[in-house]
């Protein structure tokens, strides 16, 4: 069983995120055991304050090495992985994802205020980011890395479900659909109905390569286009369906559902 835990200011936070969905089926299966740690539990201040103002002066207010540094200590074991929310990170990833699934024990360390004491860097294993922008404090991103994590533990979901899911083959997922048939005029894909399988699974990579190039251009220019995937693009860029998606769409037309 993976144990996660969160070393933060407002424990109170993570209530709802760990009463919901996949998180709560996860804890129910003993997947995985969260731990919340209240920093402010191990300060030393006669004020109970786990904050100060800036050496030097600055705007905002620091939290204090003295609370932060000792409510690590009581909960790190040697299997423990230490990860610091911090811009300085490298931003995480699906692939990050999967190697922290691995680990036995997590701990996150969540800034808030203006940040932490310079100091606390060197007992994080790793600094981590969820993007370029600023947010009041490091829960919402511990949820948001928790959540990614745990899903690929196996066992919390179904692994066809991960397999198929952006990302995990450097594309973006192809799109999905359910019935009705219409909705507001709007149709489903005649090829998801054929009954051809080989013929869906290329359209589906097809869909992926389109939708990799007009939104993740960034990810697109890193991906490996096999023959095949040039063929498609081909087919992608002249508009027109191919002769292979229409053979499939004929013969598959006793199995279409309107």
């Amino acid at each position: 069983m993976m144990k996660i835990t969160i070393l933060t200011l407002f424990p109170e936070m993570f209530s709802s995120f760990l009463d919901n969905s996949i998180i709560k089926r996860a804890l129910a299966k003993e997947k995985v055991k969260f731990e919340l740690v209240n920093i402010r539990d191990f300060t030393l201040d006669k004020n109970h304050r786990v904050d100060d103002y800036p050496t030097g002066g600055g705007a905002g207010l620091i939290m204090k090495c003295q609370p932060v540094f000792d409510a690590l200590k009581s909960v790190k074991k040697e299997n423990s992985r230490v990860l610091l929310t911090s811009p300085r990170g490298k931003t995480f990833t699906q692939k990050k994802a999967l190697e922290l699934s691995k680990e036995e024990h997590l701990i996150f360390i969540c800034g808030h205020y203006e940040g932490i004491d310079e100091r606390i860097n060197k007992y994080a294993d790793e600094l981590i980011s969820i993007g370029d922008f600023i947010l009041t404090g490091g829960e919402i991103p511990v949820m948001a890395i928790s959540d990614s994590i745990i899903r690929l533990i196996p066992g919390v979901i179904n692994d066809e479900s991960i397999e198929e899911e952006s990302f995990n083959k450097e594309l973006l997922e192809y799109p999905q659909y359910t019935l009705p048939y219409s909705f507001n005029d709007d149709k489903i894909p005649d090829i998801l109905f054929s009954g051809n399988h080989s013929a869906i699974n290329k359209y589906r990579r097809k869909e992926s390569l389109r939708l990799t190039r007009e939104y993740r251009p960034d990810l697109f220019s890193q991906v490996k286009l096999s023959k095949q995937d040039l063929k498609l693009l081909e087919e992608l860029d002249s508009a027109s369906t191919p002769k292979w998606e229409k053979e499939a769409i004929e013969k598959g037309k006793k199995f279409m559902k309107k």
